[in-house]
């Protein structure tokens, strides 16, 4: 793996964060640079094997690009790890606030999936202001998504805003993971 500059790490964090293609136009304007140089870069990026193109032009991040930012390669032997049930002790416990258990738990990231989807919206913001939930999908060894849902926290969001994004984010990641366990 060839080493990056920090404007070619800018841009495959970008291409990261936002989760799906962009186009150079996009790219430039977002982070503040001149098209011209974002061209060259994502050339390079190309060329390494950090970037593709889709035939409209844009560009998305490879699993190279997500290795390339730190992002560890998830096999299929990982996948089936992240995804497996856990123990009750080291399973999620959802509260309203400290010392209010709601006694409502999650043994998998998938059944955690389902529990954001109706769990009371109070907790979510408790848990995700402490940053609980990304020490848990942590532990079960999933840094991309840990990273993911760090990046959600930061943004401020709360309510059912909050609830939505962290139910996208955590069901693109089972999806994403299911289809590598196969």
């Amino acid at each position: 793996m060839g080493k990056i500059n920090k404007t070619k790490e800018k841009i495959l964090e970008f291409l990261w964060k936002v989760e799906r293609s962009a186009g150079h136009r996009e790219i430039a304007e977002k982070l503040g640079l001149k098209i011209r140089s974002v061209n060259m870069h994502l050339l390079g990026l190309t060329k390494l094997g950090y970037t593709s193109r889709s035939k409209n032009g844009a560009y998305k991040i490879t699993t190279s690009g997500k290795e390339a930012i730190g992002l560890p390669k998830v096999d299929a032997k990982t996948a089936k790890k992240i995804l497996s049930k856990t123990p009750p002790e080291k399973s999620f416990h959802f509260y309203k606030e400290i010392g209010q258990p709601l006694g409502v738990f999650s043994d998998s990231l998938t059944d955690f999936h389902e529990k954001l989807k109706t769990i009371d919206v109070k907790s979510i913001l408790f848990h995700t202001s402490r940053g609980d939930f990304e020490r848990w999908v942590s532990s079960l060894g999933d840094m991309e998504l840990a990273k993911r849902l760090r990046t959600i926290r930061e943004t401020g969001l709360a309510g059912e805003a909050l609830r939505r994004k962290l139910c996208e984010a955590v069901r693109s990641r089972c999806d994403e993971l299911l289809k590598k366990k196969k």
